[in-house]
């Protein structure tokens, strides 16, 4: 929900993203597809250029000046992520390679140890299939139960259904903060208190929420917290998990190799200590360093002054493709982050973004890894405008131009 703040420089900001002045079949890029990862500032960049020219090597092992540089900045963006989401803890922040590896590592980690035959694990009808499939592989498993929250007509979820899919064999919630298809913003903290009254644990996956909403983890009392760095103006292939410090300490390692142990021999092993007993192997070492100016550019800006600039370009982009004769907006909820996806009857949502393209203007196509979601809104996929800092009415008003075109040319 945007708030009533000054408003920000657009033109200073697009300054700072060199791949934003290009052009792209020759014409200047409109880039509307910041659901799947959205551009990198210069300072990102330098970071990640920096850490390769003058610090490359391997962390928390070495002795030697670049080993202790390296390992230094590795482990500043780990307490820079703390402070972002408010973490009780250093501790409670693991490295991952994104949010799909956290689930996974949730998932066959506290569910091989914590869930057995009959049990309950309860998704929404909102979720990405990161947030589906690994909980339908563990169930399998371990003989358990899925159960999903449905969704309303406008892409909210039925609370009212959920408390009454909540019962003492439901041990694990797992939704969205914010959907990838639809934008709908969920009341996870409502979520997360109804899941603890019932004696489960809740993962929250953020991979939309990290770069537009407010995040404390204390606050939202979750168990655990899923972050991708790429949705969030960071590097690929990279990411965080939070959990509670005393969920993480009864949790099997999720990996074996080096990092993780504290001693080996033949006989046996003994894990190391949090963080690490979650990290084996050779991490991502530079886009974890460079991930830190990510978090560093969404604080300077502040999150109040990003989600009132996206909160006026999802409002103003709505309303003038709801204006347009043919267009179907899916996905109406009342909170959202940026993203708009909608239909154009008689038209395939492939066609769409291909003669969008031309115009040099990226749109998503799809069902965005959300196929349930799509089948229960009766269709195949939408074309999904994701708007971020960064974009402005100007641009909407290319894309809007694009749609009348196609429709007049289609029609």
């Amino acid at each position: 929900m945007s708030t009533l703040t000054a408003p920000i420089d657009v033109e200073k900001i697009r300054a700072q993203f060199p791949v934003l002045h290009q052009f792209v079949n020759g014409k200047p890029l409109v880039y509307f597809d910041n659901a799947a990862t959205n551009q990198k500032p210069k300072q990102v960049i330098d970071a990640l250029t920096h850490y390769y020219e003058h610090d490359n090597a391997n962390i928390h092992r070495g002795i030697h000046t670049l080993a202790e540089r390296a390992t230094k900045a590795y482990e500043i963006t780990r307490h820079a992520m703390q402070g972002f989401i408010n973490a009780k803890h250093t501790e409670e922040i693991i490295f991952t390679r994104g949010v799909t590896e956290s689930i996974n590592l949730v998932a066959s980690s506290y569910g091989r140890a914590f869930l057995n035959s009959g049990d309950e694990v309860i998704v929404s009808g909102l979720e990405h299939h990161s947030n589906i499939v690994p909980w339908q592989m563990i169930c399998e498993e371990r003989k358990a139960v899925l159960r999903v929250i449905p969704v309303t007509a406008v892409g909210e979820l039925d609370l009212d259904v959920y408390r009454k899919l909540l019962s003492n064999k439901t041990k694990v919630v797992a939704v969205n903060h914010a959907s990838n298809s639809l934008g709908t913003i969920n009341p996870v903290k409502e979520i997360i208190s109804l899941a603890h009254q019932a004696g489960a644990v809740v993962l929250i996956d953020g991979a939309q929420a990290s770069a537009h909403l407010h995040i404390d983890v204390q606050e939202l009392d979750c168990d655990f917290y899923c972050i991708s760095s790429h949705k969030m103006y960071g590097p690929t292939g990279t990411g965080i998990l939070y959990g509670k410090k005393e969920l993480l300490e009864k949790m099997p390692p999720y990996m074996g190799g080096g990092e993780m142990i504290k001693d080996v021999t033949y006989a046996k092993t003994t894990y190391n200590d949090l963080p690490y007993k979650f990290e084996a192997g050779t991490p991502n070492i530079g886009d974890v360093i460079a991930l830190n100016e990510a978090i560093n550019f969404i604080n300077n800006l502040g999150k109040a002054a990003i989600d009132a600039h996206e909160h006026e370009l999802l409002v103003y982009a709505a309303d003038k493709l709801a204006a347009i004769k043919g267009v179907r907006l899916i996905g109406t909820a009342k909170e959202k982050v940026s993203v708009q996806s909608f239909v154009i009857e008689g038209i395939h949502h492939f066609d769409i973004g291909q003669m969008l393209d031309t115009r040099g203007i990226a749109v998503r196509t799809g069902h965005h890894c959300t196929q349930p979601l799509m089948d229960h809104f009766g269709i195949e996929g939408t074309v999904r405008a994701s708007f971020s800092v960064y974009n402005t009415k100007a641009e909407i008003d290319q894309l809007l131009e694009g749609v009348e075109r196609i429709i007049k040319f289609l029609k």
